[in-house]
Parts: C-alpha cells; structure tokens; sequence
C-alpha cells in the first residue's frame, strides 16, 4: 500500500475525528462554529428556523465525522476504493443517533451535568 494512499486516510480520519463527538475539546471550535454558520446561511431564507438549523447543522457535522473517519479507514486498511454505499450512511447515521441518545440519557439520568452545577452556580 502507497504512503499516498495511507497520508490521504490519516487525514481524513483526523478531519473525521476532530468533526466527531468522540473529541470532546472540538464543539467550541469546530462545531458550534460551523453549526452556526449553517443556521445564518439557512436564516437567510426564513428567519424562525436559525435555532432549528443550528442543532440541525451541528448534528450534520458530527454525522459528517463519523463519515469520513469510515471513508479514510477504509483508504488505510484496504488497497482499492470501495463506493460509499447506502449501507455504510446508514450505520454511519445510526452510531450517531446511538451517541446522541446515549448523551441524552446521560444527561436524564443525571450523570452528565451542566458546567454550572459543577461549580455550584444553580
């Protein structure tokens, strides 16, 4: 395999990672951002749905994520292309879906909690 091949998946794994919500550090920096800027782009069309387009955008990024760190393992640990496929965007959109239900019952759950009932500010 060239090193071509592997420089090309490593970055798209590390593009895919910093997208992903397995690295906790990126939502201030990487999500939120683009997130936001999803919702001024969809805010310029009809204005009520910046909020919507906001959680929607930042979802779509972290889908988006976990996409390309699929795509660039597979340019590292195989010789040839394979086509993106229905199959893959499906178990791609359902680990999401997974993360996010899990982070949701987390949080119901109590044992995820916000910044400020760590710091006593309630």
């Amino acid at each position: 395999m060239s090193w071509k091949r592997k420089t090309q998946g490593g970055v798209l794994v590390f593009i895919g990672f910093v997208l992903s919500p397995l690295s906790w550090w990126n939502d201030l920096f990487v999500n939120v951002p683009l997130a936001v800027g999803f919702a001024w782009v969809v805010s310029l069309i009809y204005k009520p749905a910046f909020m919507a387009a906001a959680i929607v955008g930042y979802w779509l990024t972290n889908v988006l994520g976990f996409v390309l760190m699929h795509k660039g393992a597979q340019k590292i640990l195989t010789k040839e292309d394979k086509p993106y496929t229905a199959r893959s965007f499906t178990i791609d959109l359902l680990v999401s879906l997974a993360y996010t239900a899990l982070i949701v019952a987390l949080v119901q759950f109590g044992v995820l909690k916000p910044v400020a009932d760590y710091f006593g500010n309630r």
